[in-house]
């Protein structure tokens, strides 16, 4: 892909040319290592757009590492905040964050904190991200924080993309084969049925019992249909909007042997994870671990962290004595923030804790799925196996019967 720059010279002279990058990122590293300073960064008319990304209308974890990776770069380049906003505003095509960005400079340059804008968007920028930028902007580190959350934010879209391609085949399997039970069930079973229920013949008891749930679901198809999705829509509802449903299901789950263990991590990996990215941002260690706790996602590991942060540390106590307090927490976290407290590093130990359960992850992922697979062949191989006894059983008795 080919780019044109703007850009000043060591000496303030303006530099103007083209190059050729497989990314902007790329690009800005070459202008960097040039000793050039970007002013402006464009695609050249027919090469492309630079985001490919002009379509829908949120905004993407995809949009949002190109956001922070990019003014990481031009911020590490020398370019000024204004300039680096200026050129995303030309490059971006997407609407809503076009918008945003718009947004930002105008909040520039009223001389508002640059973190403000991204508060009015909760729905595409976590509690975590503000505050991660905040701490950026106040303690002028802001280069160091776009770095590490496009790294973080790069990392939790891998990690959701392993867990999303774990899951596929498992899901494909399952939906053929609910097609196909539904086909048997509703077109060929019904059809079977009658022919031995107008023949005059009797089948046996199991066979009439199968036949009469084929005939059933044939006759009320769209009802059924109906009835399922809003069954399906309440109980989403009740599992995800309402407090005392969501928390109890949360509970069983995590009971459930494989996938119990599976989401556990997932929240343990998300703790250590945030926790080390506001703590080397220099947030205060319980604004840290409040903010952590709103973003875990598990509710047992949520309070945990809530009661470590009011009812610990707030009182006096060490991080290292306040974990070894929660049972949601396994005694090797507890211990290794206990020991890294004592030799000040603890956001150091928390990344390499955030990197061993993104590991452990990625291997109970296909523990369960290949847990699930057999599961699954399983269950539907015993449906269509009742199926063809129902069918078979009465056509081995009507021939014995000529």
């Amino acid at each position: 892909m080919k780019f044109h720059y703007v850009a000043s010279s060591p000496k303030g002279a303006i530099v103007e040319g083209e190059t050729d990058a497989q990314s902007a990122g790329d690009a800005l590293v070459f202008l960097s290592g040039q000793g050039l300073r970007p002013i402006s960064l464009k695609v050249v008319k027919g090469q492309g757009l630079l985001t490919k990304k002009s379509f829908g209308q949120g905004v993407s974890v995809e949009d949002k590492v190109f956001l922070t990776k990019y003014l990481a770069l031009m911020l590490r380049a020398g370019t000024d905040l204004f300039k680096a906003i200026d050129i995303l505003i030309q490059d971006f095509d997407k609407p809503m964050l076009k918008a945003i960005l718009m947004e930002i400079r105008s909040t520039l340059e009223k001389g508002q904190p640059f973190y403000l804008t991204f508060i009015k968007y909760p729905k595409y920028f976590s509690n975590v991200f503000v505050n991660l930028v905040r701490a950026g902007e106040a303690s002028g580190n802001l280069e160091s924080v776009f770095t590490n959350l496009s790294v973080s934010l790069e990392k939790e879209q891998e990690l959701r993309s392993k867990i999303k391609s774990a899951l596929i085949y498992p899901a494909i399997l399952m939906s053929l084969s609910i097609v196909i039970l539904l086909l048997l069930v509703t077109f060929s079973l019904p059809k079977i049925a009658n022919v031995f229920l107008t023949s005059g013949f009797n089948p046996p008891l199991f066979s009439r019992i199968v036949f009469s749930i084929g005939l059933f679901l044939n006759a009320h198809m769209i009802l059924i249909f109906g009835a399922l999705v809003a069954v399906v829509f309440v109980v989403w509802y009740f599992l995800t909007k309402v407090k005392v449903t969501k928390k109890i299901f949360q509970h069983l789950l995590l009971r459930v042997p494989v996938l119990g263990k599976t989401l556990k991590e997932i929240a343990l990996q998300r703790f250590a994870a945030t926790l080390s990215l506001l703590m080397k941002a220099g947030l205060p260690i319980l604004d840290s671990l409040e903010i952590t706790a709103g973003a875990v996602g598990a509710d047992e590991i949520r309070e945990a962290l809530l009661r470590i942060s009011r009812e610990g540390i707030a009182k006096g106590l060490t991080m290292g004595e306040a974990f070894r307090k929660e049972s949601a927490f396994p005694l090797v976290i507890s211990n290794l923030i206990s020991v890294s407290e004592r030799a000040g590093h603890t956001e150091d130990i928390l990344k390499t804790l955030s990197d061993f359960y993104e590991k452990e992850i990625d291997s109970m992922v296909k523990s369960l799925v290949s847990f699930l697979e057999p599961v699954m062949l399983l269950f539907i191989g015993v449906i269509i196996g009742l199926i063809a006894l129902a069918i078979i059983v009465p056509m081995y008795q009507l021939v014995g019967n000529i």
